[in-house]
């Protein structure tokens, strides 16, 4: 399944991005976090974007970075809500191979300290156990590849990638 472009999936704290810069080194490709996009291109972080438009404002805008990036010969780490658009995830799907890291909500709350500040796309009323269970399921349908990170450290789920990949 070896591709040269590679989009990385999942919830917050899943370590995409992470993941990302050691994947794209290892495969002599690009990098793009497709949240840091969002930031440069809106001149906000994204709670700033959140707090002032709203959680959809900040899906549509992402949407947009989604269809308009080249991920061509790239490491893509897509922001979590990524998933949330039909169109973006249809444009990232088309020359790629799709890795949904999957990580346990007990862990990521561990690893989540600022979810109500982190810029995460969600309902104001939604915890973080909401938006897990809403995700998942979305995460699953646009994987190509699944990667069970429970309990992994960065270079173990860096060689989990490589093997899968290969």
């Amino acid at each position: 399944m070896q591709t040269n472009t590679v989009v990385l999936i999942g919830m917050p704290g899943a370590g995409k991005s992470t993941l990302g810069i050691l994947l794209a080194k290892e495969l002599g490709l690009d990098f793009i976090d497709t949240d840091v996009s969002i930031q440069v291109r809106e001149g906000k972080t994204l709670q700033h974007i959140s707090d002032e438009k709203g959680y959809l404002a900040l899906r549509d805008i992402e949407e947009q970075v989604l269809l308009t990036e080249n991920i061509t010969g790239k490491v893509v780490s897509t922001g979590g809500s990524a998933v949330y658009s039909d169109a973006g995830m249809a444009h990232l799907k088309q020359d790629s191979v799709v890795v949904f890291l999957d990580v346990p909500l007990a862990e990521l709350e561990q690893r989540i300290s600022n979810f109500s500040t982190r810029g995460i796309a969600r309902r104001p009323d939604q915890s973080f156990d909401d938006l897990f269970d809403e995700r998942s399921t979305l995460y699953q349908r646009y994987a190509d590849i699944r990667l069970d990170c429970s309990s992994l450290s960065v270079d173990e789920v860096l060689q989990k990638t490589l093997a899968a990949l290969a």
